[in-house]
């Protein structure tokens, strides 16, 4: 799995998580765009959307590009959409990855009724593909879509919970911790935080050996302004950092 990839479905999986169990919070229409940082260089811009779709539909788009020296090395860029209902139950996702000479498809498509989930991947420079059936509950997130469910648990400094993660290929209860309030500093600006840890390495949901934490701005907002995927050599630990916020 390469760097882009593994740092779109970690950061998006544990703000699903941390989203659902932090204090309440409303979904709106708006756009977040992070700077990814690895090895101290920008390594990459991140652009996450929600908007509203048709009905009580939601729509969720997540774009990740390559920028400056990585660029030059290895070109990124990964196109993730999610289509979701008012309480974030998926129903389908999409994604297009470009990276390198690589170009994978893959597909998610929830069916409910059947309590199942089918999952297909192409990878077109090598004209093959995998297919997957998973069993899953009545109402089911994605990996991305579910950070804009609405919260219902108020997870403060100290405590822990677990909560259902699939990514498509396997489903499973991931612990995440609510650890400390910390202040964080963003392009020099100050936010008071609480940081958490989701457990989603180490055979969970990912063989590779590492940690993942989130910092939460501590107010009624729960805004994610940082990430940290900290993995063993040689990839070392990646950062995500809010650049803007707007609101539609």
């Amino acid at each position: 799995m390469s760097i882009s990839r593994l740092t779109m479905q970690c950061a998006f999986i544990a703000l699903f998580l941390l989203c659902r169990s932090s204090s309440a919070r409303t979904l709106v229409a708006e756009k977040l765009t992070y700077r990814i940082e690895w090895r101290m260089v920008n390594a990459a811009t991140a652009n996450l959307q929600f908007q509203r779709a048709a009905g009580n539909t939601w729509q969720i788009d997540l774009d990740i590009e390559s920028t400056g020296f990585v660029d030059r090395l290895y070109r990124i860029l990964d196109k993730y959409r999610v289509s979701a209902n008012d309480r974030m139950c998926a129903s389908n996702v999409d994604l297009d990855a470009q990276e390198g000479k690589r170009h994978m498809l893959a597909h998610l498509a929830f069916d409910n009724s059947r309590h199942k989930l089918d999952y297909t991947e192409r990878d077109l420079p090598k004209n093959t593909a995998k297919e997957k059936t998973l069993d899953i509950p009545a109402c089911t997130y994605e990996v991305a879509g579910a950070l804009a469910a609405l919260t219902q648990l108020d997870l403060q400094p100290g405590k822990s919970t677990a909560l259902p993660v699939t990514d498509g290929k396997k489903l499973v209860n991931a612990k995440i911790e609510s650890q400390a309030k910390e202040r964080v500093t963003v392009d020099g600006k100050v936010h008071q935080t609480v940081r958490y840890e989701v457990f989603l390495f180490d055979n969970v949901l990912y063989k590779r050996k590492g940690r993942l934490f989130l910092w939460l701005t501590d107010d009624q907002d729960k805004t994610p302004v940082q990430f940290q995927v900290q993995l063993g050599f040689p990839i070392g630990t990646i950062s995500l950092e809010l650049e803007k916020q707007q609101k539609f």
